[in-house]
C-alpha cells in the first residue's frame, strides 16, 4: 500500500480520525488517571474506540499514546513501562484497523523544555526513540507528532522517528490567534516558519491540530501551503473553539457545521483532514461524506 504522504501527492484527499481524549473521558476515564494505561487495563474500551473511527471511514487513525513518553509516563510512576504500553497502544489500533486503514502511532510533547534547562536534547532524543519504536514494533504504519508549540522538541522528535524507525512522520503544531490576528504557538512560532523547519527536519507531512476548530485551520493551512507549496497538509480540528460550561470545557460544533467548513480547508491546501478535541465518530462520517462530494 502507498504511503500517506503518496496518496495524498497523487491527489486524494485522505479522512484521519477524531478526538481520542474527549472520547476516552466520555467512556469514564477519570482526572489523574493514565489513558495510557487502559491500553492494558481497559483494553476492550480503546479498541472500541478504534474501532469506530474505522467504521465512521477513516482512512488513518491514531494510537491511545499521546502521553506516552517517559516522562509524561512518570507522572504516574509508569515511565519503566513506556515501551509496553505504546507497542499496546499501536497494537490496538492495528487490530481495530485491518489491513486497510493506516496507523498513526500517537505522540505528543514531553512537558520538558530545552530553553528552561528542564531536560538535555540527547534525554529528549532518546525518549522519543523508545516511544517511536515501540509503536512500530506495535504495528503503526507511521507516527504523528502532535500538538507541538517548540520547534528544537519536534524536531528531536522527527530525528529519532527517522532514524530509528521505518515509520512515515507527521507532524503538527497547535496555534492560538493573537490579538494582532496572526496565528502562533505559545513559543511564538509562525505557521509559515513552523512549516519550512519541519519539512527542513524530515517530516512527510506538516499540520495542525487541536487549539481551533474547522474554520479557523483554514488561515493555517494557507499560510504553511504558501511556505511549503508540495507537502501534504494534516488537519485534526476542534468541534469548535470550546464554552465553559458549569467550569467544563466543551465543544459546541455539529458535524454538519465542521463538514460545511471541509471545502474551504481543502481548498487552502489540506490533504488529509480528521478531527481533534470533542469531535466523534459523527464529524468523522460528516467529512469523509464532505470529501467524497469533491472527490
Amino acid at each position: 500500500m502507498k504511503k500517506l504522504s503518496e496518496r495524498v501527492r497523487a491527489g486524494r484527499v485522505l479522512v484521519s480520525d477524531g478526538a481520542w481524549g474527549t472520547f476516552l473521558q466520555k467512556e469514564g476515564l477519570r482526572p489523574g488517571e493514565c489513558p495510557e494505561l487502559w491500553c492494558v487495563e481497559r483494553r476492550e474500551a480503546v479498541l472500541t474506540i478504534a474501532r469506530s473511527y474505522v467504521e465512521a471511514g477513516s482512512d488513518l487513525i491514531l494510537t491511545n499514546s499521546f502521553g506516552g513518553s517517559r516522562f509524561k509516563l512518570e507522572h504516574y510512576g509508569l515511565a519503566g513501562r513506556a515501551a509496553e504500553l505504546n507497542e499496546a497502544a499501536a497494537a490496538i489500533s492495528r487490530e481495530a484497523a485491518g489491513d486497510v486503514v493506516r496507523v498513526a502511532g500517537s505522540m505528543g510533547p514531553t512537558g520538558k523544555m530545552l530553553l528552561m534547562g528542564d531536560v538535555s536534547e540527547e534525554q529528549l532524543y532518546d525518549a522519543f526513540k523508545e516511544q517511536a519504536a515501540a509503536l512500530e514494533r506495535g504495528g503503526a504504519d507511521a507516527v504523528c507528532i502532535e500538538t507541538f508549540a517548540a520547534i528544537d522538541e519536534a524536531e528531536l522528535a522527527v530525528k529519532a522517528a527517522a532514524e530509528n524507525t521505518q515509520l512515515e512522520i507527521l507532524c503538527t503544531f497547535t496555534f492560538e490567534e493573537t490579538v494582532q490576528g496572526a496565528y502562533r504557538t505559545m513559543m511564538g512560532v509562525s505557521p509559515e516558519h513552523t512549516a519550512r523547519a519541519l519539512r527542513a527536519a524530515g517530516a512527510d507531512a506538516i499540520g495542525s491540530n487541536c487549539g481551533n476548530g474547522m474554520t479557523q485551520m483554514v488561515e493555517i493551512v494557507r499560510e504553511m501551503r504558501a511556505a511549503e507549496p508540495a507537502v501534504p497538509i494534516l488537519v485534526h480540528a476542534n468541534a469548535g473553539m470550546p464554552v465553559s460550561v458549569g467550569g467544563v470545557d466543551t465543544f459546541p460544533e455539529t458535524p454538519e457545521q465542521t463538514a460545511a467548513v471541509v471545502p474551504a480547508v481543502i481548498e487552502a491546501g489540506a490533504g488529509i483532514v480528521g478531527g481533534c478535541c470533542g469531535t466523534t465518530p459523527e464529524h468523522i462520517r460528516a467529512i469523509k461524506a464532505a470529501v467524497a462530494a469533491i472527490q
